[in-house]
């Protein structure tokens, strides 16, 4: 380790492309890194552990600043010329907003391409494009198209984990029947209120009109209208507005905390079977569930096959806002596979390096997970996270509590269209 560590910075100077960089306004001192992340808590303490081998080789210190008011903290110490070395992005909207203001580095002008395409595939990469330049480096995925059931539950009943949607909706047909609405969902989310349910309609409209005109959607090359957007709706509402099928019914949907939400999966008898959620829920869970055996998941099935069982998630990307040569040391060391190996092997994390061995897992069901990503035929991130803010993360999700809670698709889809900001078709 200590070898290669010390290499960084000694081949800096041959990585780096023809492209010039901006000057660093970093005040920080010499051998001194700073990173602005969202993450705080535990998760900063496994952050700061990670650059431990990297500071203990090179000498040089990285220093974490977790708040909960990244989004807004970041652009006021951009403006103010105070931005740290590297920030964490939680959503990769405010990622492209700086890359156009020509507030973040470009990475090909850091490293080579084959460093890039080494550590992340292809999905990856682009995700992290901004206007044909690499600007991510992605920290963390996040798996969203996961359904969570109890085998002991299935066993008992005699129910079969579904292969189909028509299979899954027919299982929600036999336990409604059988006397238990099927589904738990709730997306009560403080301000953010809603985006449990936009990530059902990004899930179902990946499954019904695939990936191209989901890019289009998200790019709004196709609008809110548009009849693929109104089925991915109703195909959630067969589901959502069935009162039949959800526990709590319409309202139980929309006053739910989400991390409430599948606590009757454990109750006895169970309140419903199915929760889907992404693979973070897990930290919700009552804490003597053992997660791999008390509970389990399965992937959202497919709707049409041409389209197969495509893949919703999330993550948290690194990107480079000053240019001195410890920071391209430590951009370095996050492309090499070591820091997210000692980072899945202490959280319930899941690393898209493409590099990081399934060993690394310490969590059996996490690497589960990991290799569900791995095999993925086709990823896409979280529309919502990807759209103006005033969209993904305004009127969509005010809309779907809207829809919930009875408005019909066509007044919903209507108002989120007309606030999509002109200035950004």
């Amino acid at each position: 380790m200590n070898g290669i560590a010390i290499a960084f910075i000694a081949t800096l100077s041959g990585s780096c492309g023809d492209r010039p960089s901006p000057p660093s306004t970093s005040d920080n001192p010499p051998d001194t890194v700073t990173i602005l992340g969202s993450i705080t808590g535990e998760g900063q303490d496994t952050i700061e552990a990670i650059f431990q081998p990297f500071t203990e080789a090179t000498g040089i210190q990285v220093i974490y600043e977790g708040t909960d008011a990244f989004a807004t903290l970041l652009p006021v110490r951009v403006e103010a010329g105070n931005a740290p070395d590297l920030a964490l992005f939680p959503q990769p909207g405010l990622m492209a907003d700086l890359a156009r203001s020509g507030d973040l580095i470009p990475l090909d002008s850091v490293v080579s391409k084959d460093q890039l395409t080494a550590a992340y595939g292809d999905e990856w990469l682009q995700l992290g494009t901004v206007d044909n330049a690499p600007y991510g480096l992605w920290a963390r995925a996040d798996l969203k198209s996961l359904v969570w059931y109890r085998p002991d539950v299935f066993s008992e009943k005699g129910y079969d984990i579904p292969a189909t949607w028509e299979e899954m909706l027919a299982l929600s047909d036999q336990m409604a029947a059988d006397g238990t609405p099927p589904w738990c969902i709730g997306i009560e989310s403080g301000a953010a209120t809603g985006w449990v349910g936009t990530d059902w309609i990004e899930d179902i409209l990946l499954r019904t009109s695939g990936p191209d005109v989901y890019d289009q959607w998200v790019q709004h090359e196709i609008p809110f209208t548009s009849p693929e957007i109104v089925e991915a709706f109703q195909q959630f509402g067969a589901i959502a507005l069935n009162p039949d099928y959800v526990y709590g019914g319409s309202v139980g949907i929309i006053s739910t905390p989400f991390g409430d939400a599948p606590l009757p999966l454990f109750t006895d008898p169970p309140g419903c079977y199915l929760h889907r959620q992404t693979n973070f829920i897990a930290t919700f869970f009552p804490d003597d569930v053992v997660v791999g055996e008390d509970v389990d998941v399965f992937l959202l099935p497919p709707i049409d096959p041409e389209f197969g069982t495509p893949l919703l998630v999330a993550g948290t990307a690194f990107a480079m806002l000053n240019d001195r040569e410890e920071v391209r040391a430590v951009v370095e060391y996050l492309l090499t596979p070591e820091p997210h190996e000692i980072w899945v092997s202490q959280e319930n994390y899941i690393s898209p390096h493409q590099q990081v061995s399934l060993d690394a897992y310490a969590d059996p069901f996490m690497r589960t997970q990991a290799e569900l990503l791995a095999n993925a035929e086709t990823i896409r991130f979280d529309g919502s996270d990807l759209m103006p803010g005033a969209v993904g993360t305004g009127t969509f999700w005010t809309g779907i509590v809207d829809y919930v809670g009875g408005t019909d698709t066509e007044t919903v889809l209507e108002r989120i269209e007309e606030s999509w900001p002109k200035d950004n078709p």
